[in-house]
């Protein structure tokens, strides 16, 4: 996985330019986003933090390329990607972010293997590439015993895990996390964050979207979220 270099430290991976996010729901118009301007640099690690309705849930399927803005820009690697056509968009989706949400989101049909195995297979790359590949994230993530294991026989944790190895396995730049410890007790829920903040230590640029204050408080970077607008964007020593 390529480490941030100092040319390109302080070039924003990530770029908003007034965005803004509009839904019709009946009669009414909700502004679920309101001119938001946001500079992300590479290798940042940012929590997402607002009460429910505040507008971190639409702000992440934007940058996870899942929905569009109404108005306003997203740059990615300094690519304007809401002019780029939903193939376009998907390609660069598989290539440069990886997802972990809140419910796991694993095929239960598949095996933790599979399911580690599967963006490798739908990017593509070969099945001598693969092999080594799956098993090496089995292995960092301490899943090699739970290999051929189904989700429904892992625990909550184990369950996260495999879903941060298939989210890591295409070596994205930048990863998305959706309440990445809401469903999980206190330690399981610890392991996972030091497994993404070692992940992010690597130079991955890390995005947690969380309402939980311990977690916000880890991350080096706040941004607070009320009523679709950026009400607070503080950066923390260390």
């Amino acid at each position: 996985m390529a480490q941030a270099t100092e040319a390109d430290v302080d070039t924003p991976v990530i770029a908003l330019n007034g965005l803004c996010r509009s839904f019709r729901l009946g009669d009414e118009t909700v502004h679920a986003l309101q001119d938001v301007s946001l500079r992300i640099v590479r290798g940042e690690y940012i929590a997402i933090m607002g009460p429910s309705g505040s507008g971190k849930s639409t702000l992440l399927n934007i940058l996870g390329l899942l929905d569009r803005p109404s108005t306003g820009q997203y740059l990615l690697d300094g690519v304007e990607t809401t002019t780029l056509g939903d193939a376009s968009q998907s390609a660069v989706r598989h290539r440069k972010i990886g997802f972990v949400f809140q419910f796991f989101h694993l095929i239960p049909r598949l095996t933790a293997y599979e399911n580690i195995e599967l963006p490798l297979i739908l990017g593509g790359i070969p099945a001598v590439v693969r092999r080594p590949r799956v098993q090496q994230a089995l292995d960092n993530l301490g899943l090699s015993d739970r290999a051929r294991h189904r989700p429904e026989q892992l625990s909550g944790g184990q369950r996260q895990r495999v879903a941060i190895a298939r989210a890591t396995i295409m070596e994205p730049e930048v990863i998305l996390a959706d309440e990445p410890t809401g469903n999980l007790d206190s330690a399981s829920g610890s392991d996972v964050i030091d497994i993404l903040e070692a992940l992010n230590a690597r130079g991955i640029t890390l995005i947690v979207v969380t309402h939980d204050a311990n977690v916000g408080a880890r991350a080096k970077r706040l941004v607070r979220f009320v009523d679709g607008h950026i009400v607070d964007d503080e950066i923390r020593a260390g």
